[in-house]
């Protein structure tokens, strides 16, 4: 990883963080930031994952880890951010860093807005050590999400094709661009059918968004259903490692690739 800047310019370093979220749960938000987080140190960038779903944290579940710290530590001032990272390596000795969250502590859900705000300043001086700092927020737009996903990096909005996913993603849209305003937001379409279904999904949100609100968020993936997603969350193994060329490993890998910029 190179340079081009300090690393005391807080604006560029923002710009390494992406906020992976969603209006409403079930849509896949964390397989997502999982599987971008590997596709992304797959393709030579140095990663952090952030598990910020306060109080339901599952990324460590899914990759299979049991770290001896989480969020909680840092939070209680038992332990620095630097001090809670668990890293995750495959058998092909790619890898990445993980921040682990809590799990079942409602607590951690209704931190001060002081706290949070704390919280992210230390993630964006953590970017200062990777390419990408990512951020698995909880689903919705409770103060923990709209404070940690105020800063100047990409915010990919993850949505499926069912019509409430539709609305709550337009809802989230619209309050992170009214508190956020020329926050850099761009949609994933998971688990449809086809190519052309995630194009109708999108045609569809982006049709609200230019009605209501003025703008146009771009397009970022189209993610089609693939049963060996199920298969690899059940084996608690990132799809990259276990069905490195099933159709979901294509698409996300081309989302990889579109914010590398290749």
């Amino acid at each position: 990883m190179t340079d081009a800047f300090s690393t005391n310019d807080t604006s560029m370093l923002e710009k390494r963080l992406i906020t992976i979220a969603s209006g409403k749960g079930g849509v896949g938000k964390t397989w997502v930031s999982v599987t971008l987080a590997h596709a992304l140190s797959h393709a030579g960038r140095k990663v952090l994952l952030f598990d910020g779903d306060l109080g339901l944290a599952n990324v460590d579940i899914q990759l299979g880890l049991m770290p001896n710290k989480d969020i909680g530590n840092f939070i209680s001032k038992e332990a620095s951010l630097t001090e809670i990272i668990v890293p995750y390596k495959d058998s092909d000795g790619t890898g990445f860093d993980v921040l682990p969250g809590k799990s079942g502590s409602g607590a951690l859900g209704s931190l001060s807005k002081e706290a949070l705000v704390a919280m992210r300043q230390g993630l964006i001086r953590m970017a200062a050590n990777y390419d990408h700092v990512l951020l698995d927020l909880a689903a919705g737009v409770d103060p923990s999400v709209t404070t940690l996903s105020k800063h100047k990096g990409k915010i990919l909005v993850v949505m499926t094709a069912d019509p409430t996913s539709l609305t709550d993603a337009y809802a989230f849209i619209k309050i992170t661009h009214m508190r956020n305003p020329g926050a850099d937001l761009s949609i994933v379409v998971n688990n449809v059918s086809s190519k052309r279904e995630g194009e109708r999904v999108y045609e569809a949100i982006k049709r609200a968004c230019e009605g209501f609100l003025k703008i146009s968020p771009p397009l970022s993936g189209i993610i089609k259903n693939d049963a060996k997603v199920v298969d690899s969350i059940r084996a608690q193994v990132p799809l990259l490692t276990r069905h490195p060329q099933s159709e979901a490993a294509a698409d996300i890998k081309a989302l990889a690739a579109s914010i590398v910029g290749r």
